[in-house]
């Protein structure tokens, strides 16, 4: 298995040398060279069998000779044993043939975690056999964060930064980055948006003599295992409301693209999935994008749903890669567009995505207005994020079963969740203490020299 760049011109890797280069040399996402397919009978197979086993049969052939079929299962087996709920990813009915897939028995409460509680392990794997120390750098609008230190905390060969947008994350999302106490863990509040954060992060990447000389890897969405691993609670809930013999559908609230993007993965793989639906929030950009086929940012405006206050989806830039017939060189023309305002999507591209992809947007009133009426209805409590899909999903209810993904628990975002529903959701036991810890971050400004000098200072 081999990993191409969707800019066209960085060489080809295999799935270990994907992972831990993240950002390609020219710029661009790794994506895979082909991707495989399971048959019929092997995703019928899928149904009823720990998620853990589900992650083996559909990330493996992924994975080529990485790592031994003992060893994937073995870091499978930790990556996922701190999860509270049993099934890991359990279904939930809303309505009529309408789901929610909770996505958020973590360790930190997120999506994020699925990914990230793998990747730790396999990046960890990797390194204890090439005797190498990486610097991950990331940036976050909320969840990416918490859920990369709490894989990579302590970790002898690896020290963590997450740039964070100052005064722009939920107080539990902050401190689940700043109440850490491993020496090898750096929390940097900087100024701005998650953009800003999101371009520093790729300044730092495309500074190749910054990168080669702190050895830096990436977490991010824009890493291909993150997708990877992303793509099996697809597989999971799919076939567990009868796939391959029926089609489902998918409403994925997103920002970055990388969530939704798993699923087209997904479905490229032979998961019989009818339509994936783009729930974003007032930061519209992606529904803009598929609905007029002008990808413009437009600035970002905070919102109750932080974690998809984005106008710059790092992901959207694969499925570009797809729907122009994985031509590189326009790929790379529309990324140098979007640095001077953005660019019309070509009508062929265009009608590619439409055929995939639908699309809608809630404003921050329709948002509390779907905690309430949901809490109401089913006494089910929602994040804002996941809100927002569940509102999106609604006006795309057809005559296959829907299944929203529940992306966060509702006490991450506690304040807006107790606006809209009069109750105050409680961290779980395990995090009951989280706002007594003390907290550990550097304010840093939005200026590549000086993060690059204070990464260097930092790891000595």
């Amino acid at each position: 298995m081999r990993y191409i760049s969707t800019r066209g011109t960085a060489p080809a890797l295999n799935f270990a040398e994907a992972m831990m280069t993240g950002l390609a040399r020219d710029g661009g996402l790794y994506v895979p060279e082909t991707v495989p397919t399971l048959s019929h009978d092997e995703i019928a197979a899928l149904a009823g069998l720990p998620y853990e086993e589900v992650v083996f049969r559909v990330m493996s052939p992924f994975i080529g000779d990485t790592f031994t079929e003992t060893e994937f299962r073995g870091l499978i087996a930790r990556a996922y044993e701190g999860f509270g709920h049993p099934a890991r990813a359990p279904l939930k009915q809303l309505a009529p043939n309408h789901f929610l897939l909770e996505l958020f028995h973590g360790p930190t409460l997120a999506f994020k975690d699925f990914a990230m509680q793998l990747i730790g392990q396999l990046m960890q794997a990797a390194l204890a056999k090439s005797g190498k120390r990486i610097t991950i750098v990331g940036a976050t609008s909320g969840d990416t964060g918490s859920a990369a230190i709490e894989a990579f905390r302590g970790l002898s060969n690896v020290d963590v930064f997450i740039l964070f947008p100052h005064g722009r994350v939920s107080e539990v999302q902050r401190r689940q980055m700043t109440t850490p106490v491993e020496a090898n863990v750096h929390a940097l509040a900087m100024d701005g948006d998650f953009d800003d954060c999101q371009a520093r992060v790729k300044d730092m990447f495309n500074d190749f003599a910054f990168r080669d000389g702190v050895g830096l890897a990436g977490v991010n969405s824009i890493n291909w295992a993150r997708v990877l691993a992303q793509v099996v609670y697809y597989f999971a809930a799919a076939t567990a409301l009868g796939a391959p013999h029926r089609k489902v559908s998918f409403t994925v609230p997103t920002g970055n693209f990388g969530d939704i993007y798993a699923g087209y993965i997904a479905r490229q793989m032979g998961l019989t999935i009818e339509t994936l639906v783009v729930a974003t929030n007032q930061n519209d950009i992606l529904h803009r994008a598929l609905t007029t086929g002008e990808y413009r940012p437009a600035g970002v405006t905070p919102s109750i749903s932080p974690s998809m206050d984005i106008q710059v989806s790092s992901n959207f830039e694969r499925a570009l890669f797809d729907a122009t017939g994985r031509d590189g060189a326009a790929v790379a023309a529309m990324m140098a567009d979007l640095k001077t305002g953005g660019f019309r999507i070509r009508q062929d591209a265009l009608g590619a995505l439409r055929a995939t992809f639908a699309s809608g947007r809630a404003s921050e009133d329709e948002t509390r207005q779907t905690i309430g009426r949901t809490l109401a209805a089913t006494g089910e409590l929602l994040c804002p994020h996941t809100a927002v899909g569940v509102k999106v999903a609604g006006e795309h209810l057809g005559a296959e079963p829907m299944v929203t993904l529940a992306t966060a628990h509702p006490a991450k975002f506690p304040d807006a969740v107790q606006a809209a529903s009069g109750i105050r959701p409680a961290l779980p036991p395990r995090m009951a203490d989280l706002f007594n810890r003390p907290e550990r971050v550097t304010r840093v400004p939005n200026d590549l020299t000086a993060l690059e000098d204070l990464v260097r200072s930092r790891i000595g």
